[in-house]
């Protein structure tokens, strides 16, 4: 197994799946529910931008092939399709064989279980996902490492089937700088080139983890929409791995979308609850409008059970990222990577149903947990 920080994220998640299998049985009965907690989530398009996608519940190594159990989860979700990585990230080592090597284990994974799962390229491959019931999956990188110093593996990459192309990490590459890096330096003139490639390709550029300036000047140089897959709102938790006003509208103005996350970000201390994820969806449709706010939780789609030995695991996993350089101010061994009141496979499901009473519009919920997205991606993407 190679020790990149792509295959160790993998085997994070692979690793959590394997210790919820206690919380993960209640999820697979409620594939076969007949009623929702919102009303119209059963019609609704409904997208996670930034998802680790299904899981083994047994699962002890990255790449195991899917069981009954997470495919009943990706059914019971509700989802009609999630953004799952399939790039390294934060690192140059072995991005581009572990990447190619990810793309061909969801491929597997999709011609294993066809009546489950369906791969999303254009906007027709997401309304053939909802018609059918079955998970599509988006293939997006979550850094641009993999491209090495070439922009010209966009052709490859694209004809594997990826669509969204989030240029930076949390630290500085080839493309611009990270989320975390002082000098804010901004796009380079390798990241404009990458950025048109894109753009003439049908991609989706997303500026999740990038610096401020990278996200601004990715913004204005890119000729279509762009997005923010994961992310919250710095207006309310000044941490780096969350966006200003100023890139979350500039992005709406675009035309684009900002995905909220499920993450430690969204309070600067103790664990987040669904109260807190309210609070900055609230703030980014008041900052960019109801057209162009979005769900990437950022997390798993099982429910995590804090066991002892998830507890140990989730501590390891949190050294390790601060080991490696790519830890944001704001993780922590004692704030998990979960919203706890949200811990269900069909977590969006009860999202919109809290909005739902918070006095939101159906046609407004509808919109944030997954046609903003599903348009944007239409528009782009074909």
């Amino acid at each position: 197994m190679s020790d990149s920080i792509f295959a160790g994220r993998r085997h994070f998640l692979a690793a959590t799946a394997a210790l919820t299998a206690a919380a993960a049985l209640p999820a697979v009965a409620a594939a076969a529910r007949t009623t929702r907690a919102w009303r119209g989530y059963r019609d609704a398009i409904v997208v996670d931008t930034l998802s680790g996608g299904p899981s083994n519940a047994d699962a002890t190594e990255p790449y195991a092939t899917l069981d009954a159990r997470a495919l009943g989860e990706a059914r019971a979700s509700g989802m009609t399709a999630c953004n799952v990585t399939v790039s390294g990230v934060g690192s140059y080592a072995n991005d581009y064989a572990e990447t190619i090597r990810a793309i061909a284990y969801w491929n597997g994974e999709i011609a294993a279980h066809p009546e489950h799962l369906s791969l999303v390229r254009r906007a027709a491959d997401l309304a053939d996902a909802k018609k059918t019931g079955r998970l599509g999956l988006i293939y997006g990188f979550q850094d641009a490492t993999p491209f090495g110093d070439d922009a010209k593996r966009l052709d490859e990459f694209w004809g594997l089937g990826v669509r969204v192309f989030q240029l930076t990490y949390n630290r500085r590459n080839l493309v611009g700088d990270g989320c975390l890096e002082p000098g804010n330096a901004g796009l380079s003139t390798f990241g404009l080139e990458l950025v048109e490639k894109i753009n003439a390709k049908r991609g989706l550029v997303d500026l999740s983890h990038s610096g401020q300036r990278t996200a601004l000047e990715a913004i204005a140089a890119s000729k279509a929409p762009v997005v923010i897959s994961h992310t919250a709102c710095a207006a309310l938790v000044a941490r780096p791995r969350n966006k200003t006003d100023e890139e979350l509208k500039a992005v709406a103005d675009k035309g684009g979308v900002v995905g909220i996350y499920l993450m430690p970000f969204l309070r600067l201390e103790g664990q987040p609850m669904a109260q807190d994820l309210i609070r900055h969806i609230e703030h980014a449709v008041k900052v960019c409008g109801e057209d162009h706010v979005a769900i990437g939780t950022d997390g798993v789609l099982p429910a995590v059970e804090t066991t002892p030995a998830y507890q140990k695991m989730f501590k390891e996993f949190v050294a390790q990222r601060i080991a490696r350089g790519i830890a944001a101010p704001g993780e922590s061994v004692d704030v998990y990577n979960f919203v706890p009141d949200l811990n269900t496979p069909d977590r969006l499901d009860t999202l919109a149903a809290m909005l739902s009473q918070r006095g939101h519009a159906d046609a407004r919920i509808a919109k944030i947990v997954g046609g903003n997205f599903a348009r944007v991606f239409g528009e782009v993407c074909g």
